[in-house]
C-alpha cells in the first residue's frame, strides 16, 4: 500500500528507534571525551568489529532486492543479476586499483565515503528530519550532501592527523606503497584549506537553504545544531572509534531503516510499532549476502601480501574490502535518490509499496 497523502512526516517509530538512539550516543560520548575520557587503544576498534555483522557491513547486503523493490515487485532473476554485474564490474576495478596503485585507491574511497555518506545523511534528514525540510532546492541539497559527507573523513583530519596517516599508512602498507606521498594532505596549509572550505559550504549552505525555505527557516536549527553536534564528536573522540560508531550506529542503521519502508512487509511492521519484526525480516534477507562478504574478507587476508594479526592491519584491510563494495553500493543507492524523489523540492518516498516511487 502506498504511504497516504496524511503521513506526512517520517514513522514515528523510524525517528525513535534509529535517530534518537544514535544522537544520545553521539552526545554522550562527545561530552565524555570533552571532559577527558580516554580508552584503550584495542577499544577503538570494536564498532568496527561488531559492523561485521551489526548493521554495517549488513546495511550493503539487500542491494540486490532493490531495484525489484524500487518498481514494486518480487525480486526477479534480471535484476538481481543487474546488481551482480554492478558488484563484480566495480568491486573488481577496485580491488584491482589497491593492488596497482593503492594510495590512489585509498583517495577514490575516502571521496567516495564523502559522497556516500553525505547522500545518506540528505535522505535521512530529509525524512526522518523535521518537516519544512523538502522545500530546499537541489544547490542547497548538494550542499548539505557535501558538508554532512565531509564531517566523518575531514574533522578527524583537522583535529587528529597523526591517526588519520597511520590509517592510510597501514592500508597503503598492505600492498607494499609508502604512504608518504600524502604527507601533504597532513601539513598545516593543507589542513588550513579543509577548515576554509568547510567554513564556506557551512555558509552557503545555510544562507541558501534559509532562501529556499523561506518561512521554514525554523527548521534548519535542528539541522544545525545535529552538524554542530556531529563535528564536535569528530573533533574529541579517536577517530578510528568515531568513524566505527558513525558507520554502526549512525549511516548504517538509517539506511537500514530506509530498506524497510521499502519492504511492504516490513513497512507494515513498523506502521504497527513491531520494528523487532521489520528488522527481524531485514536480517533474514542480508544473512546470505554478509556471510559470503565476510568469505571475501577471510580470502583479502590471505591474498593482500602485507597483511598481520595487528589491528590496524586488520582494520586496513576490512577498510579495502568496504571500499570495494562502497562503490557499486554507492552507485545503486544514486539510483535510489533519483526513483525517490531525493533531488526534488518534495520529501523522499518511503516506498512502501506498489507503484512508483518518485512524486
Amino acid at each position: 500500500m502506498r504511504a497516504k497523502a496524511s503521513d506526512r512526516g517520517p514513522y514515528p517509530a523510524g525517528r525513535v528507534a534509529v535517530v534518537w538512539p544514535s544522537r544520545t550516543v553521539v552526545l554522550l560520548l562527545t561530552l565524555a571525551f570533552a571532559t577527558g575520557l580516554r580508552v584503550p587503544g584495542w577499544v577503538q576498534y570494536l564498532p568496527f568489529a561488531a559492523s561485521l555483522v551489526f548493521f554495517g557491513l549488513p546495511h550493503g547486503a539487500v542491494d540486490h532486492l532493490v531495484p525489484s523493490r524500487l518498481a514494486g515487485r518480487d525480486a526477479d532473476g534480471r535484476s538481481v543479476l543487474a546488481v551482480v554485474l554492478l558488484y563484480l564490474v566495480l568491486s573488481g576495478l577496485c580491488l584491482a586499483l589497491w593492488f596497482t596503485a593503492p594510495i590512489a585507491a585509498f583517495v577514490l574511497f575516502v571521496c567516495v565515503t564523502v559522497f556516500h555518506w553525505g547522500a545518506g545523511e540528505l535522505h535521512a534528514l530529509l525524512f526522518f528530519g523535521p518537516d519544512g525540510l523538502s522545500g530546499m532546492g537541489r544547490a542547497s541539497r548538494a550542499l548539505l550532501l557535501v558538508l554532512r559527507g565531509g564531517l566523518p573523513m575531514l574533522v578527524p583530519l583537522l583535529f587528529f592527523p597523526d591517526a588519520y596517516r597511520g590509517v592510510a599508512t597501514a592500508a597503503a602498507g598492505l600492498f607494499g606503497a609508502d604512504a608518504t606521498v600524502l604527507a601533504g594532505a597532513f601539513s598545516p596549509a593543507f589542513r588550513l584549506g579543509v577548515w576554509g572550505a568547510l567554513a564556506v559550504v557551512t555558509a552557503l549552505f545555510l544562507l541558501r537553504a534559509a532562501g529556499d525555505l523561506a518561512g521554514g527557516r525554523r527548521a534548519l536549527l535542528p539541522v544545525a545544531l545535529e552538524t554542530l553536534l556531529l563535528f564536535a564528536f569528530f573533533a574529541v573522540v579517536p577517530p578510528v572509534l568515531a568513524v566505527g560508531l558513525y558507520f554502526t550506529l549512525w549511516h548504517a542503521p538509517r539506511h537500514v531503516a530506509r530498506l524497510v519502508l521499502l519492504d511492504p512487509a516490513g513497512a507494515r511492521y513498523l506502521r504497527a510499532g513491531r520494528p523487532g519484526r521489520a528488522l527481524a525480516r531485514f536480517a533474514r534477507d542480508a544473512a546470505p549476502l554478509t556471510a559470503l562478504a565476510l568469505a571475501l574478507l577471510a580470502g583479502l587476508y590471505l591474498a593482500v601480501p602485507g597483511a598481520t594479526e595487528a589491528p590496524g592491519s586488520l582494520l586496513a584491510i576490512y577498510l579495502v574490502l568496504v571500499s570495494a563494495l562502497t562503490l557499486p553500493h554507492a552507485s545503486l543507492v544514486t539510483y535510489m535518490d533519483g526513483r525517490q524523489g531525493v533531488w526534488k523540492k518534495t520529501r523522499p518516498s518511503p516506498g512502501d509499496g506498489p507503484g512508483p516511487l518518485t512524486p
